[in-house]
């Protein structure tokens, strides 16, 4: 069975996240998920905040975490991978998550793209949303495991 990663900023992990994750564990037992830096996003959390918070959460489901500064076939190939695996929510994602699929097809023909739908339930569910829930004092357990909503928490008031 080949290797596989889930890339991602995970700036939170929401249950979106963690339900592809899931799955795609099952379908490869094999599976890193691995933070990656996003240039045109401004996170909350440090690349190694970010790394423990998935460790806490996906360790019992031994799903591996990794965080790499490259391209993302490039930290496939360095982690031994073989399928990046894509969540996709909806037609916006698709656009997106296609041209990016071609793009490393051609960076790296050796890594395969494979896309997990994601779930109803979490269609709706971003990063960037969970962030706003946040700040406006939402129930994050909604969106977010217990180990991700009391970082945010503590974050949110460290910021206070």
């Amino acid at each position: 069975m080949p290797a596989a990663i889930f890339p991602g900023t995970f700036d939170p992990l929401h249950w979106g996240h963690l339900a592809v994750l899931r799955r795609a564990k099952v379908i490869f037992p094999q599976l890193t998920a691995v933070v990656l830096e996003n240039a045109g996003k401004a996170p909350w959390f440090t690349v190694s905040e970010r790394v423990a918070m998935l460790e806490e959460v996906l360790g019992p489901l031994q799903i591996g975490v990794a965080a790499r500064q490259t391209l993302t076939v490039r930290a496939a190939v360095e982690l031994g991978a073989t399928v990046l695996v894509r969540g996709v929510r909806n037609a916006t994602d698709w656009d997106y998550e296609s041209a990016l699929a071609l793009a490393n097809r051609r960076l790296e023909p050796s890594v395969e793209t494979v896309f997990l739908v994601t779930d109803p339930e979490w269609a709706h569910l971003s990063s960037s949303l969970v962030k706003e829930m946040a700040l406006f004092g939402a129930d994050l357990s909604v969106a977010v495991p217990e180990p991700v909503a009391r970082r945010i928490a503590a974050r949110l008031n460290a910021n206070r």
